[in-house]
Formats: structure tokens, C-alpha cells, sequence
């Protein structure tokens, strides 16, 4: 009772710490990553990449102060956890810094989780696939970071339960970690909310990424693999959904697996009709959700089923979203080919009818002789040249003007 008490305390502490640090710190360094162009386009505004440095460096300082004065102490796998996500979230920086490529990311980041994974309690081959698994959810959470408020509010809940699962097993150092963690991704979502003015980047994606999933594999240590398995998944349901789902979504459409486009889970729901603010609540429903199936089953409050109900609903759900057209199809060229009956812009036919030649925007055009006169051949009747005038509802070219237009026309959506 008193530690279980005494743990409460200490998170609420660290977390109210970091909350108020983490929105003073993101709030100062928005202006240094728009001097040093460390930013990203969204919607055709930038939006700075220095938002997980403040994550980062408040979730440390604060762990690491209850660590010194005595009132929290983590012990040495939950330190050595923070050290290789710390390390994760600099490599994420250089990455924002320098654009390193993905696979460095994520071979960097399995380096790291294989120094954290307790082998000695999971056995070799359980620990690999921990390693494995670490790495890719990482690599997934830094994908959530394409829409506004996205990455914080799943951070958040997952955070929350993870810490929930944890307090359940004593672990009293693994749950400030995560306290602290939550606080300083909500204190960063004051000012990433829609409108964003900062975004967390690979620095801060990646280390709450590694931190949330090797924090579920320790709590998971010393259960039934089966059934972790399905808690480490119900835990991240939404991180990875967005990572299947877009894996599916470019292999289906031909397209490069590492080409971007706006194929995310907030992206489709957008596509639906949904507000940014919107697609957020539902994504954070959906990861609280899977968060409260996975806590009541690694307690023993619901059995295993409630695993495949997450399964099943997260399945359908991604079915559903790929039905969702998020690939605008290729633009018709500028010229269109009478011979071969193609289609216009605006959708008409442009088939060539007898001898005459038509020219790119639909007009016949005149032959001229060696002095360049215009010849002229047998008119059309009277029904079909207005027909044709109904097809092309302008002004009809003279003979003596000159083609202005080579192309179809384009308006910009002002």
C-alpha cells in the first residue's frame, strides 16, 4: 500500500515537471529551427522539427533528477532503457539535421534495443524478436508524425497504459519513466495541436517510440509469449495499423515502398470528410481502445478473446481505409491525339472525324499552301459544325488568328 502510494506521488511530480518544462522548452526552440531551416511542409506551411529535442532532454532531466536525489530509483535496466533511447533520439536529430537514410534509422535503432532486452528472462529467440519488434515500432511511431497533434496523443495513451502495466507488475522506475514521458508529449501537443507551430521529428518520434515499446517488453517479462504478443500489439494498435497499412496501400498501388505520399491513417480519414481535429479524437479513440484491452488482459481482468476482438476490429478497419483513393492519378499530357481517340482533359472526345487534323486544343485547323494562304476545302454541314460548336462550347478561331494556347488550359484553385 505505502509503495504503491509513494510510487503515485513520485509520478505525479515527475509528470507535473515535465509538463510545464516540455511546453517552456518547445516554445524556445521553435525559433532557432526556423533560423536553421530544421523544418517540415505541411499543407504548404513550415513547421519547425525541433519539438522531440524538447521531449527528450525534459523526460532525461527528469528521470535522471528523481535517479540522484533518491526518490525514484530506477534500477539498471530501466537506466540502461533511457541511456539507448537517448542515444536513438540523437540519432533521430542527425537524421532531421542531415536526412540520413531509413535503414540507418532503424539499424541503429535495433543496435539499441538489443543493449536493453533482458535475454537472461526472455531466452535468446523470444529476445530477438523483442529487438526486432522494438525497432520496427519505432521506425512506425516516427510515421505518425505526419499529421498534426497525431504522434502526441497516441504518445500519450500509450504512455498511460504501458505505465498502468507496469505499476501492476512494481515496477515503480519504469512507471515515472513513462509518467514523465506522457507529461512531456502532452506539455509538446500545446503547441502541436492543429494548427501546428513545432513538430517532433526523428528525434522525438524515434525516442518515444523505443521508450513505449521496450518499456511493454519489460512489463511483459515473465508471461506467456502467446499472450504477450497480443498485449504488445493491442498496447500499439494504431502505430501498427498505420505502418501496415501503408506498407499495403504502395505495394497494392505500384508504388516505391520508401516514396511518400499522403496515404496515413489521418490522411484517409481526411479523405472522408473529417477535420484534422477530428481524425485526431478518433485516432486517440481507437488507441485507447486497444491500450484498455491490453492493460485488462496483462492484469487478468478479461481473458484472451478480448485480444482477437482488437484484431479482428483493427483488420476490418484497415480493409475499410484501403478502399479510401488517396493516389491522385496521372494527369492527362498536354497534347492530345486525334488518330488514336484519346480523351481530353475536360473528358471529350477528341477522335479525328474523316481527313481533317485537329489541333492540341480541339479547333480544326487550316491547311495553307507554299505562300501561306489558307486553302480552302468543302465546308461541313450545317448539323455537324454545330455539333461541333456544342463539344466545344468557345469562341471559334478566324483565319486570320494566330494560336495563343499550345496546351490545356490549367486553373489554380485559389
Amino acid at each position: 500500500m505505502l509503495y504503491g502510494i509513494a510510487a503515485v506521488t513520485a509520478s505525479f511530480a515527475a509528470a507535473a515537471s515535465s509538463f510545464l518544462l516540455a511546453a517552456l522548452l518547445a516554445a524556445l526552440l521553435r525559433a532557432p529551427a526556423l533560423r536553421l531551416a530544421l523544418v517540415d511542409r505541411r499543407r504548404q506551411r513550415p513547421v519547425p522539427l525541433l519539438g522531440g529535442v524538447a521531449v527528450v532532454l525534459v523526460t532525461g532531466l527528469v528521470v535522471w533528477a528523481g535517479e540522484w536525489t533518491g526518490v525514484v530509483p530506477l534500477g539498471s535496466g530501466v537506466g540502461r532503457l533511457l541511456v539507448a533511447g537517448t542515444a536513438v533520439g540523437a540519432l533521430g536529430l542527425a537524421a532531421d539535421v542531415w536526412r540520413l537514410r531509413r535503414r540507418w534509422l532503424v539499424a541503429g535503432t535495433a543496435v539499441a534495443a538489443a543493449c536493453v532486452v533482458p535475454y537472461g528472462e526472455t531466452g535468446p529467440v523470444a529476445g530477438t524478436l523483442a529487438v526486432v519488434w522494438i525497432a520496427l515500432v519505432a521506425a512506425a511511431f516516427r510515421g505518425l508524425d505526419h499529421a498534426d497533434g497525431v504522434a502526441g496523443t497516441v504518445g500519450i495513451v500509450t504512455a498511460f497504459g504501458v505505465g498502468a502495466c507496469a505499476t501492476a507488475e512494481l515496477r515503480g522506475g519504469l512507471a515515472v519513466l513513462l509518467s514523465a514521458l506522457a507529461a512531456a508529449l502532452a506539455g509538446f501537443l500545446l503547441h502541436n495541436r492543429y494548427p501546428a507551430r513545432i513538430a517532433l521529428g526523428a528525434c522525438g518520434s524515434l525516442f518515444a517510440g523505443f521508450l513505449l515499446a521496450g518499456a511493454a517488453v519489460f512489463t511483459r517479462v515473465g508471461h506467456d509469449p502467446r499472450a504477450g504478443a497480443g498485449v504488445l500489439f493491442a498496447l500499439t494498435a494504431p502505430v501498427v495499423a498505420d505502418a501496415v497499412l501503408v506498407l499495403l496501400s504502395r505495394r497494392l498501388a505500384g508504388r516505391p515502398l520508401r516514396r511518400g505520399g499522403p496515404d496515413h491513417l489521418a490522411h484517409r480519414l481526411r479523405r472522408l470528410g473529417l477535420a484534422p481535429q477530428g481524425a485526431v479524437v478518433v485516432i486517440g479513440v481507437v488507441s485507447f481502445c486497444g491500450v484498455l484491452a491490453g492493460v485488462l488482459v496483462h492484469v487478468g481482468w478479461a481473458g484472451r478473446a478480448t485480444l482477437l476482438w482488437v484484431a479482428g476490429v483493427v483488420a476490418v478497419g484497415m480493409v475499410a481505409l484501403l478502399r479510401v483513393r488517396v493516389y491522385e492519378p496521372r494527369r492527362a499530357g498536354s497534347e492530345t491525339r486525334g488518330v488514336h481517340g484519346t480523351r481530353g482533359a475536360a473528358g471529350t472526345d477528341t477522335r479525328a472525324r474523316g481527313p481533317r487534323t485537329v489541333s492540341r486544343v480541339g479547333q480544326p485547323r487550316e491547311s495553307r499552301d507554299a505562300s501561306g494562304a489558307p486553302v480552302r476545302g468543302p465546308s461541313l454541314p450545317p448539323v455537324r459544325v454545330a455539333a461541333r460548336a456544342s463539344i466545344f462550347p468557345v469562341r471559334q478561331a478566324q483565319s486570320g488568328e494566330n494560336e495563343q494556347v499550345s496546351a490545356p488550359l490549367r486553373v489554380r484553385n485559389g
